[in-house]
């Protein structure tokens, strides 16, 4: 089975961006957990450059790795049995990291979060924190506001690829015709400049239907744009993944689903800054709506595109990037948030700072890794093998942790 080189490139490429889109949390005036003192306004247009997409990308690639993981499964002579215990290895890889993560991994973030923001702040320490962490203590407020705990914070989307993982693999198995039938009525509608509009036309009108209505709030139970908007990339993911006719209309109109990407990424950002404290007219907010969707699937399309054009091919640097993925995932944020509040007193100045916690970030994270892959008891952890040295083919290292 041909391997996707170019989706691990695009997997590893976003994980980054991640990385650096939460430091930059730390800088601008939304709400996150611990803020720099000179945060203002100024990086709000670029974080979003990439705010609208990157998570739907990420949805899109994991549906098209579980495709081409289920389909290897599915051809093995010598593995009968497998796919159904697809879910099984799944649940293990996903699961117990989300499980570790919310309890040891993430409680520093809401510690800190508390040291901070809470009024009067918090100096009873971490270990009587984590003590009212575990129990579910609802005393963290400020006003209305309370802190839930315990709490999965980032790990949102590996809760998120599990839910969406199960549910795709009960369609496969009991309508798996079905799903071929609709993969297969995709390829003349999306085999042109089809891949740029139709997508978009569904992103928007799901922001125009839902984003309204339902807040989005990672909580899993009530987060019903999210959910619409996610699943349905991660199912179109999973049923193009060998549609090479539609990957390569992504090729063909990369560069105008690039100007398209820019275009109505100034068009937002044209429009916050005029209506910045001010009510637009409701048609207007409709029409913005849209141009959300539309940015959102032509930035899309356009890494993809440029992804399957250039064709990166396999190297040592992806070979170890790729199951470093998710433990970086998983330790970024916390790594971000206790240093960035431990560098605050040294009071560097903003641009110095964000540098230097970029690279403290990163490093940490790596030398993190590092320590995780040589140790087996940590390994399933942080969503790896057991067995050192192993090495997951793309389709399942992607399946398995993109998160």
């Amino acid at each position: 089975m041909q391997r996707r080189h170019d989706l691990d490139w695009v997997r590893v490429c976003a994980f980054g961006l991640l990385v650096l889109y939460h430091v930059g949390m730390y800088y601008v005036t939304w709400d996150w957990h611990v803020k720099s003192p000179a945060a203002n306004d100024a990086l709000e247009p670029f974080m979003l450059l990439s705010s609208p997409w990157r998570l739907a990308l990420l949805f899109l690639v994991s549906g098209a790795a579980t495709a081409l993981l289920l389909e290897k499964l599915q051809g093995c002579a010598a593995t009968e049995g497998r796919p159904a215990r697809f879910l099984g290895s799944r649940s293990w890889r996903l699961l117990l990291p989300l499980v570790f993560g919310m309890l040891v991994i993430v409680p520093p973030q809401s510690y800190y979060e508390v040291v901070e923001q809470l009024p009067g702040g918090y100096h009873d320490g971490y270990l009587a924190f984590y003590r009212r962490y575990l129990t579910g203590y609802d005393g963290f407020c400020d006003g209305d506001d309370c802190l839930d705990v315990p709490t999965w914070n980032h790990l949102w989307f590996v809760a998120y690829l599990w839910c969406y993982t199960v549910l795709l693999w009960c369609l496969w198995r009991v309508l798996p015709r079905v799903l071929a039938t609709v993969g297969t009525a995709l390829d003349r509608p999306l085999a042109g400049v089809g891949v740029l509009v139709w997508p978009a036309v569904f992103l928007g009108a799901v922001r125009v239907a839902l984003v309204g209505r339902f807040e989005q709030t990672h909580g899993l139970v009530d987060d019903w744009y999210n959910h619409a908007q996610y699943f349905s990339v991660f199912l179109f993911g999973f049923l193009i993944a060998r549609k090479d006719g539609i990957w390569d209309a992504m090729a063909r109109v990369r560069w105008v689903a690039l100007a398209l990407w820019l275009a109505s990424w100034a068009g937002l950002i044209a429009y916050f800054v005029r209506f910045d404290g001010v009510q637009p007219p409701e048609a207007l907010r409709m029409v913005m709506r849209l141009v959300w969707g539309l940015d959102q699937w032509s930035a899309i399309v356009a890494v993809l595109g440029f992804a399957r054009h250039w064709n990166p091919g396999d190297s040592r640097l992806l070979r170890y990037l790729v199951p470093a993925v998710f433990p970086v995932y998983i330790l970024h944020q916390t790594v971000t948030v206790v240093v960035a509040h431990h560098l605050k007193p040294l009071a560097i100045p903003p641009l110095a700072e964000g540098l230097l916690l970029v690279a403290m970030t990163f490093a940490a994270c790596f030398a993190g890794y590092e320590a995780i892959r040589r140790i087996g008891v940590l390994r399933p952890l942080f969503g790896l093998k057991r067995k050192a040295g192993t090495r997951a083919s793309t389709s399942e290292a992607l399946a398995a942790t993109d998160a």
